[in-house]
């Protein structure tokens, strides 16, 4: 099967997450167009736009993973429409001296440049958090500190279930690629010594998943390990497989291995320990027949090892046996109290996710629903679900009709049927833009937690 060079899904990856970066001035000043800068205490910048008929309402955006690069609007064409629509926005970089996985300064930051804007450009009658893939994790913890400060939120594509979570069912599929595919790497998953030796180990998975992509008992094992990833089964460029079609979701799943999935996440994991301080991540005592059983892929699983003549019992004994990696426990306390969301909510926040998000599994959204339930706030919470492949994969108008519902909710204080998916629809229709594809979804649960 031909495929692109190696480093193109990564590099798409990094550009979804890292999206609409845009650089800032030396200083808070303002400049042609109402555009203002300026920069931290930590040394991190921020930026604001200003748009000459302001509409009062300010929106505090949170940028994914990626560089430090100050960003206040998800996309170019979004913040152009916002603008025009009569929205301010600000937005910081966080501390360019950390890691890209910025969970140590972000929400901080974030606080720092809504200060900045109230007392340099003006007061907004109301605020309302914008987060983006981890943006969106900063977001819910804006949501859940920020009473006071912001009225409301809006997630898209968010990292919800939080880092530990994040790297532990990432951790499961590598271990189970590494065990069968590349076994010299399976005792080398975590504490890796460097960037350059991340992407190396990236580079082997994901040859190895290749070479196994052209057996019956390659592609099972693939099926399994994309199980423990969460990974969807809705590749670009292709139509959705059908629910029974096992061999086609396979070939889907393999198709974002394929083209550099692994490329993205493993050097992330190298970010997120240097953000915690050791290895956050562990599958030492796991059960991995059980873990598999809480999978929306055993079906598939069990057809495919089937008709490869494996046995999976024997397989699933295998990597049991074999799991001794062990987390530094003051790493992951570390990322438990900078990296996890939903203990509370402080203010109504939307979620927005595409139900094929190959980097932000949307089986999250069901780990952070089940903490916000937990602790008494589901009546602030809603989620929406957009019917398309790929990472934030979302047009302006479903970013605007999902704002809108904010809105609805802050004006009146109910939600009514603002978050129902077919009025987003049709509000999102009725802006004549880019159209949109909101759907009736309820995503199953997220395969990894601990």
């Amino acid at each position: 099967m031909p495929r692109p060079p190696f480093p193109t899904l990564a590099a798409a990856c990094a550009t979804a997450l890292a999206t609409a970066l845009l650089g800032p001035a030396a200083d808070a000043r303002a400049t042609a167009g109402d555009h203002y800068s300026g920069t931290l205490s930590d040394g991190a910048t921020w930026i604001a736009d200003r748009p000459a008929q302001w509409n009062g309402s300010l929106l505090l955006f949170s940028h994914g993973f990626g560089p430090t690069t100050a960003a206040d609007a998800p996309s170019a064409a979004v913040r152009q429409t916002l603008l025009d629509a009569g929205y301010a926005l600000v937005g910081s970089s966080y501390d360019p001296n950390g890691s890209m996985w910025a969970l140590d300064s972000a929400e901080r930051d974030q606080f720092a440049a809504l200060s900045a804007f109230r007392r340099q450009i003006g007061t907004p009658t109301r605020v309302i958090s914008v987060g983006q893939s981890m943006g969106g994790l900063v977001n819910a913890q804006i949501a859940r500190d920020g009473a006071g400060r912001v009225d409301g939120s809006l997630g898209l594509c968010g990292l919800v279930a939080g880092g530990v979570d994040l790297d532990n069912y990432q951790l499961d599929a590598e271990y189970t690629l590494a065990t069968f595919f590349d076994p010299a790497d399976a005792g080398q998953l975590v504490n890796l010594a460097s960037p350059a030796d991340a992407v190396a180990l990236a580079g082997r998975l994901t040859q190895a998943v290749e070479t196994a992509q052209q057996t019956p008992a390659g592609r099972a094992r693939i099926a399994l390990a994309a199980a423990y990833l969460n990974l969807a089964d809705w590749a670009p460029g292709r139509q959705p497989p059908a629910p029974g079609d096992f061999t086609g979701q396979e070939e889907q799943q393999y198709a974002w291995l394929a083209q550099g999935l692994l490329g993205f996440i493993v050097p992330a994991r190298w970010s997120v320990e240097r953000s915690a301080g050791g290895n956050t991540s562990w599958n030492k005592g796991v059960d991995y027949a059980g873990l598999l059983h809480k999978s929306s892929h055993t079906p598939q699983v069990k057809a495919l090892y089937r008709d490869a003549g494996l046995d999976l019992r024997a397989d699933l004994n295998t990597l049991t046996r074999g799991a001794d990696v062990s987390a530094d426990p003051a790493a992951v306390a570390h990322l438990k109290r900078t990296s996890t969301a939903g203990q509370r909510l402080a203010v109504p926040l939307l979620d927005i996710h595409t139900t094929a998000d190959q980097l932000v599994p949307v089986e999250q959204e069901s780990a952070f629903a089940a903490r916000v339930r937990r602790a008494g706030d589901s009546a602030l919470l809603r989620q929406a679900y957009v019917a398309r492949q790929s990472h934030c994969n979302f047009t302006t108008a479903e970013v605007l009709a999902g704002l809108h519902a904010v809105e609805h909710r802050l004006d009146t204080g109910r939600w009514d049927d603002s978050a129902a998916p077919a009025v987003l629809q049709h509000d999102a229709d009725a802006l004549g833009l880019d159209g949109a594809a909101f759907t009736d979804y309820r995503p199953h649960r997220l395969t990894g937690t601990r």
